[in-house]
This record gives C-alpha cells, sequence and structure tokens, in this order.
C-alpha cells in the first residue's frame, strides 16, 4: 500500500474521530498541537488503525514516535509492506 493511499485512509478516520475538516489534516499535522490529542486520543486511534489495517499490537512505544500524522503514515507502510 502506497504512503499516499495510507494517508488517505488514515486522514479520514483522524477527521472523524477529532471532529475535523480533511482538509486541515496534512502529513505536517501535530497530533498534538494541530488537533489537541493526548496519549488517550493517540491509543484510541491505533486501535482503529490496527482494525482497519489489519495490523497486529502497535505498541505504547511506537504510539509514542507518532508526533505528526506524516511519522504514522511512514510506521504504517514500513508495517504494511515489510
Amino acid at each position: 500500500m502506497t504512503e499516499e493511499a495510507i494517508f488517505e485512509k488514515l486522514r479520514g478516520m483522524i477527521a472523524e474521530q477529532f471532529d475535523l475538516d480533511l482538509k486541515n489534516i496534512t502529513m505536517e499535522s501535530s497530533f498534538a498541537d494541530d488537533f489537541g490529542a493526548d496519549s488517550i486520543d493517540l491509543v484510541e486511534l491505533m486501535m482503529n488503525v490496527e482494525d482497519e489495517f489489519e495490523i497486529e499490537s502497535i505498541t505504547e512505544e511506537d504510539v509514542g514516535e507518532f508526533t505528526t500524522v506524516g511519522k504514522c503514515v511512514r510506521y504504517l507502510a514500513a508495517r504494511l509492506n515489510g
């Protein structure tokens, strides 16, 4: 799956969870600064991501590294594409 496809799917999930307009979500968007997300919000999002992308066990340590949407997309691309 391409990073672009992952971004589009993830962007929709973020928009829904944080009640945001899609156009306000970019690869550079910060979960904390731009969306007001805390660690609980990120864990909830990652649980949904695991289901949507059929990925097993994204660790809390990994989630802690997801400061931006782009970092999350690159992580998912690496996991999905081996």
